[in-house]
């Protein structure tokens, strides 16, 4: 779509970088502010989503270099480095670093991990606009009227998006899906709930999303396995790792009603 901002001689402001800027700067913001309502400190979470996100990016490369063979062979090209890597592989690197960070500096790791949720909701959704304004991440060929057809040669030679072929816009179902996520999440951490039950709710809410997004998104990962992708199978995995940590939650705020009755 719009891959660059500026490009003025040697110049060039690329859309994708500015709104991952702009997607972490957000979600960092929004963690100081969760974090201060919640009697946290707020220094010490923001330090924690600066490592986070650059573990994240670490873990989303790697993660791209593994799944994927032909980035394998490319490694080190201005293209495997400009790409912005699997969510997953991030998410997964960045849960290992907070997990480290929280022990060291003993923050309570759920009330955390439930601070941490809608930020990365958000954050997420506007990474993802970034990721449609580059050609990134691009869905299967689309009949529908909402489907986009990609034009700029600058998007083909940079992420190998199709160009002029109506396509599925996978990044702007994530990107949506995200925003929604994060509404929900953020109207929940403001009520009485459980540790770790808002964390537990992301993990099943974007689970359940990535999985069905999945199967109209073009697969850069090479091979299936038994019809699914290794996105999918993540998905899954996290699905039923919230779901049984929010219905323990349920369960605990149920007893917990009973109880006061």
């Amino acid at each position: 779509m719009f891959p660059e901002i500026v490009h003025i001689g040697f110049l060039h402001v690329h859309t994708y970088g500015v709104l991952l800027a702009l997607a972490f700067l957000t979600a960092v913001w929004m963690c100081a502010r969760l974090a201060r309502r919640a009697g946290i400190d707020a220094e010490a979470v923001t330090n924690l989503a600066i490592y986070c996100a650059l573990s994240g990016m670490a873990g989303a490369k790697l993660m791209m270099f593994i799944v994927d063979p032909d980035a394998r062979h490319d490694i080190f090209s201005w293209a495997s480095l400009q790409a912005g890597g699997v969510f997953y592989g991030g998410l997964l690197a960045a849960l290992a670093v907070a997990w480290w960070y929280m022990r060291k500096t003993k923050l309570p790791p759920l009330e955390t991990a439930d601070i941490f949720a809608p930020a990365i909701a958000l954050g997420h959704g506007i990474g993802r606009l970034g990721c449609f304004s580059a050609g990134c991440c691009w869905g299967i060929v689309c009949d529908r009227p909402w489907a986009v057809t990609f034009r700029n040669p600058l998007a083909a030679n940079t992420t190998g998006v199709p160009l002029n072929v109506p396509l599925h816009p996978t990044q702007l179902y994530e990107s949506f899906a995200e925003f929604i996520i994060f509404a929900i999440l953020y109207r929940q951490i403001r009520k009485p709930h459980g540790k770790g039950a808002i964390i537990s709710l992301y993990l099943m809410l974007y689970g359940a999303t990535r999985f069905v997004v999945e199967f109209y998104r073009f697969h850069e990962q090479g091979n299936l396995w038994g019809g699914l992708d290794t996105s999918q199978y993540i998905s899954l995995a996290l699905f039923a790792l919230g779901a049984s940590r929010f219905l323990v939650f349920r369960k605990l705020d149920g007893a917990l009603t009973a109880a006061r009755g």
